[in-house]
């Protein structure tokens, strides 16, 4: 087996004067301008910002990669005293997965569909040289172990669509650590994980690296989770240095305005309104909804109703049954048990039984926008597509509503009506995802995890703009989340979920501030908090239980 001790705490990643350019239709644009970095071994290094800011290019940089179509302008990379621009690529490549790991987004992007997860894991051990086959997946399943992931003895022996986001992202961080590299780049780790899931992970995660002292750096637009990882917080805006410092010193006094505008973010809360008209025919009901893939039951007996102009917040763990839900709601899984009623008559169970009225009402915004949007089609065809199947307007009429529909989420038509999902960031593709939704008008919305990849000022805006569409189109909207203060700032009532099962239903103030089934109290004690200390008492809280 390897060495697993930890390493000193001596200089291990140094940055300077580093300026990164994208090539976009438009020509090139700076993405990252000028950046000095410092990092020593064992040290954790947050990197916050809003969408755009330059956080993932910055850490792929530090292992001597950019992504196609970017190109480093000035400055210098040294890992271990070794420079990583001018050395030969060969070189860059022996480094990554073997001393230098990512830890990517999208982990369902990640992954090959066709090999199962300890295949996967063991590869760049075995390639790099550094274990045998059987040695690399006896440490797979200890790793496993480590990462919380359930039957850590057959897990890795699945294929990466048969388990949940969040079991996915933790096998990815598992993976990473297969070579004990000296340093990690963690690009939003937890972001498909739900907030119990998380504490374990992010513990697992903070054990792992003070074990065998690998430095790291941590992206992230959860400002609390960084709290909890990071030694120290570095902010990035339009890909300039905005201000570092110690994680206390940042969260406690933090000196630009930019960054106090992160802090002001945080937490959000929606405007009361009026409860729904219970008499009323709800536009989407489920009654005992059973439903299963294969032989594998999943579902068991949902039932809740949502009303025009509502929103209903789907909330619990990974493989609680939330996105099944969905599936079964849109038709893309039919239910054994129970149907799925739409303003009174029951929906076809197939979507493709479905009339086009039917699909037009019916829209769904997903969680990874990474798999989610056709890499070779423009945005100009993503969004037109919708606009012209649903609405029928061609030529003039369909460029102005799909110039509309980019002014409505923000992005200016100019600038991205020709570009690829490729050329935009996680947010900016996720905001494409909402702008096809709406495209085809529709009466109901299925938003599944939509904010998860957005840092808090991007997300705040999205959920401002979906606010504004719901009211003006008398829309209803179902969220699918794992985050609970988006459950606050954007729901009318929640649906707990556990194991397939709806075990609380009710408004969000009734449920949060009285909730009353212990899974539900669970929930909302792992709810990170702006507090460098928080997860130290989660981590005591669970041990003395």
């Amino acid at each position: 087996m390897m060495d697993d001790g930890p390493k000193t705490n001596s200089l291990l990643l140094t940055i300077r004067g580093l300026s990164i350019e994208g090539r976009s239709s438009n020509g090139w644009t700076r993405l990252v301008d000028g950046i000095d970095l410092d990092l020593h071994r064992g040290e954790v290094l947050g990197l916050i910002g809003e969408s755009g800011a330059g956080k993932s290019t910055l850490g792929l940089a530090s292992m001597g990669f950019t992504r196609d179509g970017c190109r480093i302008m000035s400055g210098s990379i040294r890992f271990d005293g070794l420079d990583l621009v001018g050395c030969e690529e060969r070189v860059r490549q022996d480094l990554r997965g073997k001393r230098i790991a990512y830890v990517a987004q999208s982990a369902a992007a990640s992954f090959n569909p066709a090999y199962r997860l300890i295949q996967q894991h063991c590869e760049v051990p075995v390639v790099k040289g550094v274990m045998a086959s059987a040695v690399a997946q006896a440490d797979a399943i200890e790793l496993y172990t480590k990462m919380r992931l359930p039957t850590p003895n057959e897990i890795g022996f699945r294929y990466p669509h048969q388990v949940s986001g969040g079991q996915l992202q933790r096998a990815m961080t598992a993976m990473a650590m297969a070579c004990r590299p000296d340093l990690i780049i963690f690009d939003e780790p937890t972001t498909a994980l739900d907030v119990t899931t998380q504490v374990e992970v992010l513990a697992a995660i903070r054990n792992i690296v003070e074990q065998f002292g690998t430095a790291a750096i941590y992206i992230s637009h959860d400002l609390a989770v960084v709290a909890q990882m990071a030694d120290r917080i570095m902010v990035l805006k339009d890909g300039r240095l905005v201000e570092v410092a110690e994680t206390g010193t940042m969260l406690a006094t933090p000196r630009e305005d930019y960054t106090k505008s992160l802090w002001a973010v945080h937490t959000l809360a929606r405007e009361a309104e009026a409860p729904s008209d219970s008499g009323a025919t709800p536009i989407v009901s489920l009654r005992r909804v059973d439903a299963a893939y294969g032989s594998a039951k999943v579902l068991y007996e949902v039932s809740f109703d949502i009303h025009r102009g509502r929103t209903v917040a789907v909330v619990g763990e990974s493989g609680s049954g939330k996105s099944t839900v969905a599936r079964v709601i849109s038709g893309l899984l039919q239910p054994t048990r129970g149907d799925v009623r739409f303003e009174g008559r029951a929906l076809a169970p197939a979507y493709l039984a479905r009339g086009r009225d039917d699909l037009r009402n019916v829209q769904m915004i997903y969680q990874m926008p990474d798999t989610a949007l056709n890499p070779r089609q423009t945005i100009r065809d993503i969004i037109g597509r919708p606009v012209e199947f649903y609405l029928g307007l061609k030529g003039w009429a369909k460029e102005e509503r799909i110039r509309a529909l980019l002014d409505q989420i923000e992005l200016d038509p100019k600038t991205y009506i020709d570009r690829r999902p490729t050329e935009l960031s996680g947010g900016q593709k996720q905001r494409i995802g909402i702008a096809r939704a709406l495209a085809a008008e529709p009466k109901f919305i299925i938003c599944d995890e939509v904010t998860s990849g957005l840092d808090q000022l991007v997300a705040a805006g999205i959920l401002k703009l979906l606010a504004r569409v719901q009211k003006e189109f008398h829309l209803a909207l179902m969220f699918i989340t794992h985050d609970l203060a988006t459950v606050k700032a954007v729901a009318d009532e929640v649906v707990v979920m556990q194991q397939g099962r709806v075990v609380e239903q009710g408004s969000v103030g009734t449920v949060f501030s009285d909730p009353a089934h212990e899974y539900t109290v669970r929930l909302l004690q792992s709810v990170p908090e702006m507090d460098p200390e928080w997860l130290d008492r989660q981590i005591a809280a669970r041990r003395g239980a």
